[in-house]
């Protein structure tokens, strides 16, 4: 099959044709759909990610279509599925108590085993695959397995924001947007902020009610005067550094909540953290990553009743030989909108 395999730190992919993916007994092999390229793929794509190495295949945002199943998968050829890109074992403590994103037995197409910038996918666990409706085209559905999910987790399932509160987001790339339209869904009142005056404006078309340009303002302040001096009840921190990190704690109202949604790995890991505003405002921080399998029910049940429209978030469809100009491009401030490998064979 045809895929693109990291040869080398921060050089472009070699496309190449390796041999194709052998089907496990609880898994299935799927022919790739589409694949988001996202910012978690250009930390290992540079180095910084500690589980990628050279020879992986990237790629851990996908959606295809069933052309082998295993005997323990449950599935069958021609099932169209959406994977999240956590593969949780189903039988460990985290994964029994509900909260299989954080399994201790972990299988990561993408970062650990071959990921989905390939024709075909091996996918094991198949128990924690989802049925793409046929509503959703493949190229929207993509980023369900990474940045919606993870967003939809994180507004939900870590800082239970509700409608009418004051949600602030730092950073409008893929998880951004996501936070943006699924707050919106929810009934917050949502703030973006990035250094990209095209990026906020796109953001403010997409419903955002105010926008800080976080270049040429006081953030936190301009939050607080935005929010009536009190600041935002949630603030999401989408991007993994230390600047967005601090400017979400201090924007935040007393007891509010910070979630932590951005990676950070390499020299982000380490962060120099206003912990005195966290301890004046009694604000709580929250960490996430990924959403356990057993919610998507929850989020594609609102996509299909028309409530959430996540194809605001697609700015540009390319082929597998594009996916090494779109990690370059994460080097500096970004274009707005992501990017969907949906031809594989350019």
């Amino acid at each position: 099959m045809r895929a693109a395999v990291l040869r080398a730190y921060r050089e472009d992919l070699s496309i190449e044709d390796v041999p194709d993916p052998r089907c496990e007994e609880d898994g299935v092999v799927l022919k790739v759909l589409a694949c988001g390229v996202c910012r978690s793929d250009w930390h290992g794509w540079v180095g910084e990610h500690p589980r990628v190495k050279p020879g992986q295949i990237p790629g851990h945002e996908y959606c295809g279509e069933v052309v082998e199943a295993g005997p323990r998968s449950g599935w069958k050829a021609g099932d169209r599925l959406i994977a999240p890109f956590i593969l949780a074992c189903g039988s460990c403590p985290a994964c029994q108590s509900g909260q299989s994103n954080t399994c201790f037995d972990q299988r990561l197409p993408g970062f650990t085993e071959a990921g989905a910038f390939a024709e075909y996918i091996s996918v094991p666990r198949a128990h924690n695959l989802a049925r793409l409706p046929d509503s959703l085209s493949p190229v929207t559905a993509a980023g369900l397995g990474c940045r919606v999910t993870t967003a939809w987790h994180a507004l939900t399932g870590r800082a239970a924001l509700q409608g009418g509160e004051w949600l602030a987001v730092h950073g409008t790339g893929g998880i951004g947007l996501s936070c943006l339209i699924l707050g919106r869904a929810l009934g917050a009142r949502v703030i973006v902020v990035d250094v990209v005056q095209e990026k906020l404006d796109h953001a403010l078309g997409l419903g955002a009610e105010a926008a800080v340009n976080a270049r040429t303002e006081d953030v936190a302040a301009r939050i607080r005067d935005i929010t009536g001096g009190l600041g935002a009840h949630v603030s999401v921190e989408a991007l993994g550094i230390e600047a967005t990190t601090n400017g979400s704690i201090e924007c935040l109202r007393p007891l509010g909540r910070h979630v932590q949604v951005g990676l950070p790995v390499g020299h982000t890991a380490h962060m120099q953290i206003n912990m005195n505003a966290v301890y004046m405002k009694n604000l709580a921080l929250f960490g996430t990553r990924g959403m356990p399998a057993w919610r998507y029910p929850s989020l594609i049940g609102l996509i299909e009743a028309g409530r959430v429209d996540v194809s605001p978030l697609i700015a540009r469809e390319i082929g597998l030989s594009g996916a090494s100009a779109e990690l370059r491009a994460f080097d500096g401030p970004t274009a707005p909108g992501v990017a969907v490998i949906s031809d594989f064979h350019r």
